[in-house]
């Protein structure tokens, strides 16, 4: 039996992730990149320390926003946070320098921080009711609402700004109205998942337990000394959770301007990009989740990173559209095929008591790579070539298929002495 994907709550997070995204892709994607560099005159290692600060702002409060969920809830979590967003986006609209920008990038980073925790919990929670605890289908689903947000984002302001002819203050107005919209949506959201409960009342926290009330900060503290003695994974995996990351943060300051500067691309052809690269990707999430219930997440991220590290590779280096649009699909595949794969891969690593913590653990350590993965970008960018970036996150791919084969066979061996 798979998780329910038409559940309350997978459907609500599936909007929430769908329109942050679309707001953040929007963003970082489309407007931020040319808008800091054409209109305030900003270098590529600016707009990449910038974005740096986003992710950094995401990174910091992800193992603290999954530990606030487990004491308030999923609702005044996630609603608190995404305020932070309509925030972020105002000050972005009054912003005319470097500074004001990166502090909004900073404060929108913030904002997106408990989104993954939060969505990772809710279905490792629903997961574990079910007989089988599949969650590859679910992992997808949401994967899917995440890069169909990201893709149709810059689409549709790309769109506004050559044939609606809209400044870039009246996308960033439009976008606004987004981030209003997801708070709205984040008041539904429970506070528990039912079957979930004593998963959070864990570790002393039941009222009425003769435990003597511990401070905030003593609490958080006893908290990661029991996920520290839970949490039995290969210590490879945690710079595999940094690189898998970083390989994606090395490209996203970046791709815009390539296929503006390198390709010659108008918006309308950058648009026909995302639809051939995001969209074969989104189509195949939720095949690619259900087959990885099926058959394990060992084939699909083997295959998947060797594809990623070749078609990443050869996008640095083709310049013939028609080449391209080979290419960027074959990009979309690599993608849909680890995305569903390693957060399956991860949530079996993930020890039921602490889930909240743990996965805010390991998104943070995989929030870093997307910390340093823009700012090497801006300086292999402004410094070594512009296909540089990619070729570095092709490098990344086959560092990641290697020490993904050394997890596997390593944990075989463990559980092999164990038995």
């Amino acid at each position: 039996m798979h998780i329910n994907l038409a559940s309350p709550f997978i459907i609500e997070m599936w909007i929430i992730i769908f329109l942050v995204e679309f707001v953040k892709g929007s963003l970082l994607v489309a407007l931020l990149p040319v808008y800091m560099e054409n209109t305030l005159g900003l270098s590529v290692t600016v707009v990449g320390l910038a974005f740096a600060l986003q992710y950094l702002g995401d990174n910091l409060f992800r193992s603290p926003s999954g530990w606030i969920m487990e004491r308030i809830g999923y609702r005044w979590t996630m609603t608190g946070a995404l305020l932070m967003i309509t925030v972020a986006v105002v000050l972005i609209i009054y912003a005319k320098d470097a500074a004001s920008l990166s502090l909004a990038c900073l404060i929108l980073g913030m904002g997106t921080s408990p989104l993954w925790p939060c969505v990772m919990t809710g279905v490792t929670e629903l997961a574990g009711s079910t007989k089988s605890g599949s969650s590859g289908a679910a992992m997808g689903a949401v994967e899917m609402a995440s890069l169909a947000g990201t893709g149709i984002g810059p689409i549709t302001v790309n769109f506004l700004m050559e044939h609606g002819h809209q400044s870039y203050r009246a996308v960033f107005f439009v976008l606004l109205a987004f981030a209003v919209s997801v708070v709205a949506v984040a008041l539904l959201l429970p506070d528990r998942i039912a079957h979930g409960l004593h998963a959070f009342r864990q570790g002393g926290d039941e009222p009425g337990t003769a435990h003597p009330k511990l401070t905030p900060l003593k609490s958080l503290q006893r908290k990661l000394l029991q996920v520290g003695r839970s949490l039995k994974v290969s210590r490879l995996l945690y710079p595999a959770l940094f690189l898998q990351a970083f390989a994606i943060g090395l490209m996203t300051p970046v791709v815009t301007l390539f296929t503006r500067t390198e390709l010659n691309l108008t918006p309308s052809q950058f648009n026909l990009l995302l639809i051939a690269g995001g969209g074969i990707t989104v189509l195949a999430l939720i095949p690619a989740g259900r087959l990885v219930d099926r058959i394990g997440t060992k084939t699909f991220l083997n295959i998947g990173f060797l594809l990623a590290a070749v078609s990443l590779a050869a996008f640095s280096m083709v310049r013939w559209l028609p080449l391209v649009f080979i290419v960027v699909p074959m990009v979309g595949v690599s993608y849909a095929f680890i995305l569903p794969a390693w957060n399956a891969f991860l949530a079996k690593q993930v020890p039921k008591g602490e889930r909240g913590t743990v996965w805010g653990l390991f998104l943070t350590l995989q929030g870093s790579g997307m910390v340093a993965g823009p700012i090497v970008s801006g300086k292999l960018w402004d410094t070594v070539g512009h296909g540089a970036p990619f070729v570095a996150s092709a490098c990344v791919m086959v560092l990641l298929f290697i020490l993904h084969l050394t997890i596997v066979r390593r944990t075989k061996l463990r559980t092999g002495e164990s038995h």
